[in-house]
């Protein structure tokens, strides 16, 4: 790159990617890896050709339309991008790119974590431990559920839901599954298609969340929907925060339709809804579903594919507008 583009990075990323940066482009760098406001990010985009954002970073409409004309791609450090509206992107000429495939892996690990310890109450034991309040061995303390042989719904069929499906089957469970259009045979490796969300609930020991958040799936766990699950079923949501609507869900924790649930992502992140953290019955993760060394390193170098090619002329391989 021998005009040396200039690229705005807005939060710290793995350091064999930075240097990747720092080679053939001139990197605006986050060294204290703060998250940006809306202001900040538009003043320090000046001049730059390029911005390479997180989800942490929210590129509404209105962020869009100020940035300068110089900025021709945003190419995002993540696979979802419903932090950047893409219909401004688009109508102000700007290429959005994302990072898929490359963090499924590790997506589908934490959903497999945050559904064994949901169900095994694997915090309230690690909190015992660390407190010093084991007491004693008991036939009736601390009973969780049990996951070998369930029945485990899969919300959104996609390259993580598959991934998931995969390593359910290795504890005998039962996969079910709602995705906008049926998987052909050799891929559904005999998970049992339902037509519909509502279809498929009544069938869901457990539910693992993994479709993108759009207005379509906008709280689209709610009370209603978690009234057709089953009495002490399990959620488990990767996906987004914006797909549950936390009002119901914390009231079917509570009341105990719901026997737990296992999130790695929630509404208004970091500022979650503090009524998660009172509730015994819940197994939090703070986002960290791609967060392993290979993963992120991955993301990284998808990100730079993606940034190359759009300054050299190609057409890059995750372009979404």
């Amino acid at each position: 790159m021998s005009d040396k583009t200039i690229v705005l990075v807005t939060r710290q990323l793995p350091q064999a990617v930075e240097d990747r940066l720092a080679r053939d482009y001139t990197a605006r760098f986050n060294t204290e890896d703060t998250v940006y406001s809306s202001d900040e990010l538009i003043r320090l985009s000046a001049g730059a050709q390029a911005i390479i954002p997180c989800h942490t970073e929210k590129l509404t409409a209105d962020v869009i339309q100020r940035l300068p004309d110089t900025v021709r791609a945003i190419c995002s450090f993540s696979v979802g991008v419903d932090h950047i509206d893409l219909g401004a992107a688009k109508a102000r000429g700007i290429i959005v790119t994302n990072t898929p495939e490359v963090l499924n892996d590790a997506t589908a690990e934490i959903a497999m974590l945050l559904m064994l310890g949901a169900a095994r109450r694997a915090h309230e034991g690690e909190h015992q431990i660390r407190t010093d309040r084991w007491a004693d061995w008991s036939a009736v303390a601390q009973l969780g559920a049990q996951v070998t042989g369930k029945r485990l719904g899969i919300l959104g069929m996609g390259r993580v839901g598959q991934i998931m499906a995969r390593r359910a089957r290795g504890f005998d469970m039962e996969i079910h599954y709602y995705n906008r259009s049926r998987l052909p045979a050799e891929r559904e490796a005999g998970a049992i298609y339902h037509e519909s969300l509502e279809q498929l609930l009544p069938h869901c020991d457990f539910l693992s969340i993994h479709c993108p958040a759009t207005p379509e799936s906008h709280h689209l766990l709610n009370a209603q929907s978690i009234g057709l699950l089953p009495d002490g079923a399990i959620v488990v949501n990767t996906a987004r925060g914006a797909v549950v609507n936390d009002d119901d869900l914390i009231a079917a924790l509570r009341s105990g339709k719901l026997f737990a649930a296992g999130l790695d992502v929630f509404n208004g992140e970091p500022d979650i809804d503090p009524r998660y953290r009172e509730l015994a019955n819940t197994f939090l993760l703070p986002h960290v579903g791609s967060a392993t060394r290979e993963t992120r390193d991955a993301m990284g170098f998808r990100a730079l594919e993606n940034l190359d090619a759009i300054f050299t002329g190609s057409e890059p391989r995750d372009r979404l507008v």
